[in-house]
């Protein structure tokens, strides 16, 4: 059996794979903000509630940016967690038997919906909208090596006469700042047509220096793309030129399980 971990900024995912890819259980708990309290946590999931399956292999999720070599979480967005030995601390809970690996949460993400569409789409840029953005970009079924740090939502674009991180304005975070309600209770179209330039804002840069064949959107504001699709479709046509092609824009089909399926999918591929 596989074991998937996704952590997030109020929660962490853990879920049971078979080795043919069968999602056989899955358990949420709060992400607590101390992590020695949260690797606590973890082990009490691991030895209760999961404490019936034989782990192979394990992939942790993390929201931020790792130093692969060693396995060291160096920064986790919104936790305050700064350089942790993630795998050597996940390997002691675990056991010597079982593989740790560590890797971007939206990396991973982007890998488990680049391969559902491999067949017709071979350099896919994801972006998993929620508290803030994140990207992954995917060439030919692996996660681009070269790119495997990036950082979109942390690009500083003018906005309103100030210069501000993409996900300080075109995030689910920053709805909630400014409208008080979270995506799921926008009904407003209005709303939408202005968060739809905020994200395309953003995207011209990508799009422009990337050239990916499809842009793929995932996360929870994601799960809500309907809402403000052909809104975004509008702007981004606004952009294109004749050194710009704007390739398609297509909702993730796991929106809110991108991620740990993407646990799954890294495990296959590195085994």
């Amino acid at each position: 059996m596989y074991l998937g971990i996704d952590i997030g900024g109020s929660k962490t995912l853990l879920a049971v794979f078979s080795e043919e890819g069968l999602l056989a259980r899955q358990l949420r708990m709060a992400t607590n903000s101390d992590y020695g309290q949260f690797l606590n946590d973890l082990r009490q999931a691991l030895t209760g509630e999961l404490a019936n399956y034989n782990f192979s292999h394990c992939c942790c999720a993390v929201p931020g940016i790792v130093r692969r070599p060693s396995g060291v979480g160096v920064s986790f967005g919104n936790l305050p967690w700064q350089n942790v030995p993630i795998r050597d601390d996940l390997s002691q809970i675990l056991g010597p038997a079982v593989k740790v690996l560590v890797e971007n949460d939206a990396n991973l993400a982007g890998l488990s919906e680049a391969l559902l569409v491999q067949k017709k789409y071979k350099k896919v840029l994801y972006l998993t909208i929620s508290t803030g953005i994140g990207d992954g970009i995917i060439t030919n079924g692996v996660i681009d090596a070269d790119l495997a740090d990036s950082e979109a939502g942390h690009t500083m674009l003018e906005h309103n006469g100030q210069m501000l991180k993409w996900e300080d304005f075109a995030s689910g975070r920053a709805l909630v700042k400014k409208y008080g309600k979270k995506a799921a209770d926008i009904t407003d179209p209005r709303v939408w047509a202005q968060f739809a330039k905020n994200i395309a804002q953003g995207l011209d840069g990508l799009l422009s220096t990337l050239q990916p064949d499809v842009v793929i959107i995932g996360g929870g504001v994601g799960s809500h793309f309907p809402k403000y699709e052909q809104f975004l479709k509008t702007e981004l046509a606004k952009l294109e030129n004749k050194m710009v092609h704007i390739p398609p824009v297509l909702q993730a089909k796991r929106p809110e399980l991108a991620v740990i399926y993407g646990c799954y999918d890294f495990i296959r591929q590195n085994l």
